[in-house]
């Protein structure tokens, strides 16, 4: 018997963790578009499911960007059916405008992939992210003047509309999953938005992180995979600690205390801020540092300012010692 190759077994490895003590008893659904870490983390969730008593099934999106991707999504749809995953569905969605077109695509892709998951019951979603992902959303938050939340990168897990999505690869290499698919005879589909210019994730792909690595060594990846693992704890800590401050704060007559916010060091008290603005209405997307740092301003910086307006039209003012949203 021919030895396994080794991004093979690294892939089916990370698949493994992050199936094993999962609970739930439905399938989990492996998205995949046909490219070279989709591919990899759905064949090796074929082989490492069933040994765990586990179903998997597979789910593509078909945005209808590019000519030929209705063909491209069923074929792939059907490559699914015969590695023995079930259920499998090529979902076609529409695109719309808002956010610019790669919001758009994953805003579409991702509310495809909840319903898929609802239908089915699915225990969760898998996402094949790599640690070069990982990479380049550090730099892009880094050149976007990002907080923690940001250089935190892409959890391993979280849950949207109630639905876990797992990223499994994140600490495996990019070129690993191109390996896999190699030694497992898995053509690859390329997607051409991975090298276009006009995306800023495809610019830092091709030119940034490649004049990193030639500058300061291979290590970067990892190095800058690392910074988002360690930021992300901390992180979660610190949202910890403003969750339970946040219902202290509360004041008696609505809204937040004054004087209790100013009690709270920064780093929880703009958290607490930023989770009631949210808590109010302000759509998340749309939330920002700048919203966020004049709520502070009300508390920190009082001069007798006017209301400050967040997203969606909702104005809070400070009165009577207390952060209150305005009619």
């Amino acid at each position: 018997m021919a030895a396994l190759a080794p991004p093979v077994a690294a892939v089916r490895v990370a698949v493994r963790r992050a199936l094993t003590g999962l609970p739930g008893v439905g399938p989990v659904l492996v998205a995949c578009s046909g490219g070279a870490d989709s591919l990899a983390l759905a064949a090796a969730t074929a082989f490492v499911a069933p040994r765990l008593g586990r179903r998997a099934g597979l789910v593509t999106v078909d945005h209808g960007l590019q000519p030929g991707s209705a063909k491209r999504a069923e074929a792939v749809a059907d490559w699914a059916r015969e590695q023995g995953l079930d259920p499998v569905e090529a979902v076609p969605v529409r695109v719309g405008r808002t956010g610019g077109p790669e919001a758009a695509a994953r805003e579409a892709r991702y509310e495809a992939l909840v319903d898929a998951a609802r239908r089915h019951a699915a225990a969760a979603v898998l996402l094949g992210h790599t640690r070069d992902d990982q990479a380049e959303t550090v730099l892009l938050a880094l050149a976007r003047g990002a907080g923690p939340h940001g250089l935190a990168g892409m959890p391993e897990r979280r849950e949207l509309a109630g639905v876990p999505l797992l990223r499994p690869l994140l600490d495996v290499a990019r070129e690993d999953t191109r390996k896999a698919c190699a030694a497992l005879g898995l053509t690859c589909w390329e997607d051409p938005h991975n090298v276009d210019p006009a995306y800023a994730r495809s610019r830092v792909r091709a030119d940034l992180l490649p004049t990193l690595v030639d500058a300061l060594g291979p290590g970067v990846v990892d190095n800058l995979a690392r910074t988002a693992r360690l930021l992300a704890a901390d992180t979660a800590a610190l949202d910890d600690l403003a969750a339970v401050a946040l219902a202290e704060v509360r004041a008696a007559g609505g809204g937040l205390a004054v004087e209790a916010l100013a009690a709270l060091p920064a780093a929880v008290r703009t958290r607490v801020l930023h989770a009631w603005a949210r808590e109010l209405g302000a759509p998340p997307a749309a939330l920002s540092y700048r919203h966020v740092a004049a709520l502070d301003a009300l508390v920190t910086d009082w001069h007798g300012q006017g209301a400050v307006h967040l997203p969606g039209g909702l104005p809070v003012a400070r009165r009577d010692a207390r952060l209150t949203a305005t009619a």
